[in-house]
C-alpha cells in the first residue's frame, strides 16, 4: 500500500465517495479535504465564487500537514487542480505522495453535481474547476482513472493501478 494518497480532481468527480471506498479497500484512514477548508472558503464557494490561489494556500497547507502527521496509510480527498498545488501538498507532507486523478467527462460530472444534495459547491462553478485543472504530468507520482464506471469498478481500477506504482 502506498502510505500517502491524495484522490484529486474537479468538484463532483467523486473524491469523497471514491476516496472513502479506496481507504476502506486498502485499510487506510480517509480524510475529506473539504473538512480542512477554512469557513471563509466554504462560504465563498457556496456564494458561487471560485477560490483563487490565495484562498487555497492555507487549505493546501492543511492537507500537506495532515499527510505529514497522520499515521500511514492515509487517503485524502483534495481537488489539487494545479501542479503548483500538488507541489505545495508534497512539500507540506514532507515525503512521497501519490495523486490519484479522477478524470471524467464534464457532462457526467455536471449531472452528478446536480443530483447531489447539501453540498456547498454549486454546479455553476464546474467550468472554473475545469479551467483551473492541470492534469498530472508524466514526471509526477500519479495515476489517472476514468470515473465513468460504477464506484466499485473505479476503486478496483485504482487498487490495480497502485500495484504498479513505485514512489
Amino acid at each position: 500500500m502506498i502510505p500517502r494518497i491524495v484522490v484529486m480532481g474537479v468538484s463532483g468527480c467523486g473524491k469523497s465517495a471514491i476516496g472513502a471506498a479506496l481507504a476502506a479497500a486498502t485499510g487506510a484512514r480517509f480524510i475529506d479535504g473539504d473538512d480542512l477548508h477554512p469557513t471563509e472558503n466554504i462560504e465563498k464557494m457556496a456564494r458561487g465564487e471560485p477560490l483563487d490561489d490565495a484562498d487555497r494556500a492555507p487549505w493546501l497547507d492543511k492537507v500537506g500537514q495532515a499527510l505529514r502527521v497522520e499515521p500511514p496509510p492515509v487517503v485524502i480527498g483534495c481537488s489539487a487542480l494545479k501542479r503548483a498545488y500538488r507541489d505545495r501538498i508534497r512539500a507540506g507532507a514532507g515525503g512521497n505522495v501519490l495523486f490519484v486523478h479522477l478524470a471524467g467527462d464534464k457532462a457526467v460530472i455536471a449531472s452528478r453535481m446536480t443530483a447531489r444534495k447539501g453540498h456547498f459547491m454549486p454546479p455553476a462553478l464546474l467550468d472554473s474547476q475545469f479551467a483551473a485543472l492541470e492534469p498530472p504530468e508524466p514526471d509526477e507520482a500519479a495515476v489517472t482513472v476514468d470515473i465513468a464506471p460504477r464506484r466499485d469498478a473505479v476503486v478496483a481500477n485504482i487498487v490495480a493501478a497502485l500495484k504498479n506504482v513505485r514512489l
